[in-house]
């Protein structure tokens, strides 16, 4: 629209300054003389103007004349496309100004004109690997979907525009919502160019979103052989695929196979912990502890995690409080100053009832680092130790307003999930989720729970507080 004006403003400019300059010349008068030897003409300013006007008309009529003569001397020397070329000449100069007219209105937002020339210069220049994008583009920008895709088909008959059209095909079926479409498209457009970025991140957000972990694996491979994702995420991003398909193996039934995937992601990635866990469990089916041992305290040494201690007090459930303390006295000495393995040594001395142990491990923790956990498991000491209900009620009250500690959260949007996902539930991001404590701002997770580890490490549940007490703790002043 802007444009457009400008041009209309410059347009009359034009022709006030022409009718300006010609009042001048006309109201100043006088003769114009010309003299060729003995010949002399003498005209008026007006008359000098025409006279410019039809000498100009004149050369350009003989250069177009001339142009036609040299073209009608070749066609009779033996050039028998001479004439035909000397014509098209001129269309093709009318057809690649038509497609420059046309990109300059699809800037200036002025659809219609955008598209208009387009069609123009499709019917001038009889080259639709041009013309067909032009007019697809300037139609897509102007919300015309139908007319874009009739041109995305076009250029899919193109060897040249074939991958073109694709990408102009799965866009539009994008934003249709049509991803199984979309899905096939990308599909095809990796087989034509399989290094390209966009097509490798699309596809494999395609695959991702209908669970189609092999592909998805294979999308990956593709990424890092064309070196547009380094090595180390790609193999993380490979043994979280392993990992999803060895879970939708297990759960059809396909225990060997389920197995070998669980494994297999594991060894990708010694540090992703739902791997490492259900690599363990695997290992169990055979009853190969030693094998279960080796994965758990690996990872625990790399990345902490409270379902990793829980996955290594379940190897062996039979043994008595004193025994699994003892057992663990090797898997805490990896990571012996980390937070969880604080809060692991007090759960492993409280299902002991060594209240002195079990406080002495985490009696920074109240202060330093007050979580949901650290503090029912003071109430827990507390209560081990004999002291008074409002003793053991005051903790639980600083519990309830306590942080809930680390717990999986996506990187991109600070969504709180209860467990791991390969995607994010709420923005739908491959690989974005960390064990760590949440930001301020992070969403709430729905049906939230308090969730502890010690009953399950040490048989102590009647020493730990249910979540029930924690729900129903009165405010008690100190």
């Amino acid at each position: 629209m802007i444009w457009s004006l400008i041009k209309i403003i410059f347009f009359i400019t034009i022709i006030a300054l022409v009718t300006l300059v010609t009042g001048v010349i006309i109201d100043a008068g006088g003769v114009i003389t010309m003299q060729f030897a003995s010949y002399e003409i003498s005209l008026t300013p007006i008359q000098g103007i025409i006279g410019i006007i039809l000498c100009m008309s004149s050369l350009l009529a003989t250069k177009w004349l001339f142009g036609i003569l040299v073209a009608i001397f070749k066609f009779f020397n033996g050039d028998e496309t001479a004439i035909t070329r000397y014509f098209n000449k001129n269309k093709e100069e009318r057809g690649y100004k038509a497609l420059a007219d046309s990109m300059v209105s699809m800037a200036a937002g002025e659809g219609k004109d955008a598209i208009n020339n387009a069609n123009r210069a499709e019917r001038l220049l009889q080259r639709p690997q041009l013309t067909n994008l032009v007019s697809a583009q300037a139609a897509e920008k102007f919300g015309d979907n139908k007319r874009a895709l009739k041109y995305y088909k076009r250029l899919l008959k193109n060897d040249q525009t074939r991958f073109v059209g694709l990408q102009g095909l799965l866009k539009q079926k994008l934003l249709e919502g049509d991803n199984e479409t979309a899905l096939l498209l990308a599909e095809k457009a990796f087989s034509i160019r399989p290094n390209h970025d966009q097509t490798l991140n699309v596809l494999f957000d395609l695959q991702t979103e209908k669970q189609d972990w092999k592909g998805a694996q294979k999308t990956i491979k593709a990424n890092v052989r064309a070196g547009k994702l380094p090595k180390d995420i790609g193999l993380r991003r490979e043994a979280i695929l392993l990992l999803a398909d060895a879970k939708a193996m297990l759960e059809a039934g396909e225990i060997d196979t389920g197995k070998a995937a669980a494994i297999a992601a594991n060894k990708s990635s010694p540090d992703l912990i739902p791997a490492a866990i259900l690599a363990a469990e695997m290992y169990m089916l055979d009853n190969n502890k030693r094998a279960s041992t080796k994965i758990l305290k690996k990872t625990w040494g790399l990345n902490p995690h409270p379902d990793l201690a829980t996955a290594f007090a379940e190897i062996n459930l039979k043994e008595t409080s004193g025994e699994r303390r003892k057992r663990f006295s090797s898997f805490v000495k990896l990571k012996s100053e980390h937070y969880e393995t604080k809060l692991l040594l007090a759960e492993l001395a409280i299902g002991d009832e060594d209240f002195p142990a079990a406080r002495r491990a985490i009696k920074d923790l109240t202060s330093t680092n007050p979580t949901v956990r650290s503090l029912a498991l003071m109430a827990a000491i507390e209560k081990g130790e004999g002291a008074d209900e409002k003793t053991v009620r005051a903790w639980l009250n600083k519990a309830l307003t306590a942080s809930r500690g680390p717990q999986w959260i996506c990187e991109k949007c600070s969504n709180i999930h209860l467990s791991w996902q390969p995607r994010c539930e709420n923005c739908e991001t491959f690989d974005s989720l960390s064990w760590k404590a949440p930001p301020r701002d992070a969403k709430k997770i729905t049906n939230e729970k308090l969730d502890f580890t010690a009953g399950i490490l040490t048989g102590a549940e009647n020493s730990l507080p249910s979540v029930s007490d924690i729900d129903d703790a009165e405010v008690v002043s100190d």
